[in-house]
């Protein structure tokens, strides 16, 4: 009975102190419900997908309109503006339209007179 008991050999690998702190890193974020590896779901990657190409999209819209139908745009934007009425101002003093209309009741209704 003098025969030598089998064991396991050693692996270097699994006791080596940089996979060990691994392994409980992956195991702690597990834990707590993590990512490590940032996998997205399907309705992510599509929402991403969706968005890129709606960007890209935008890009080649405005690639695609050339410079003189940009400027013929914003002219015919600026001439929209200015044939739109000024809005009235609403500070105005009413103690100046009440002189000018006592002013238009008092003036004399024969233009002769007003000719001195």
């Amino acid at each position: 009975e003098g025969l030598i008991a089998p064991r396991r050999l050693p692996n270097p690998c699994l006791e080596s102190p940089q996979r060990m702190d691994l392994h409980r890193e992956l195991l702690f974020n597990q834990r707590i419900g993590k990512n490590v590896l940032n996998q997205k779901s399907e309705l992510q990657k599509a929402l991403s997908k969706h968005k890129e190409k709606q960007i890209m999209n935008q890009v080649k819209e405005h690639r695609e309109t050339p410079e003189l139908e940009r400027a013929i745009a914003e002219r015919a934007k600026r001439l929209e503006q200015a044939e739109q009425p000024p809005p009235a101002e609403e500070g105005t003093n009413p103690t100046l339209t009440e002189v000018r209309a006592r002013l238009r009741h008092a003036a004399p209704a024969s233009p002769a007179a007003s000719a001195h």
